[in-house]
């Protein structure tokens, strides 16, 4: 395998991440806006079928929210950066 087709590759990997991170930052504007305009309902239904206060309920999507944006940080984001600097700098180097 040479130079360019590892460069390729890597490209397509960073499009993937790339492609991954807009889809968790969908997902986190879905999940809040549900939780705004349905909470209530939400909760309503998820009391019938567990035991859960309305503190926990609120704090669950709290916290939920809090890891999907911080592992699509941290699995899709970061990577992306990483990869992107590295061709960045062979492009450069060359």
């Amino acid at each position: 395998m040479n130079a360019d087709e590892m460069s390729n590759g890597l490209d397509v990997v960073a499009e993937i991440l790339l492609r991954c991170f807009l889809f968790s930052l969908a997902l986190l504007i879905v999940w809040f806006m549900s939780y705004v305009v349905g909470g209530d309902w939400i909760y309503s239904m998820h009391a019938k079928w567990f035991n859960v206060s309305k503190h926990e309920f609120v704090l669950m999507n709290y916290y939920g929210l809090a890891l999907v944006k911080l592992c699509a940080v941290v699995f899709f984001l970061l990577p992306y950066g990483a990869i992107k600097l590295m061709s960045r700098k062979k492009k450069y180097s060359m």
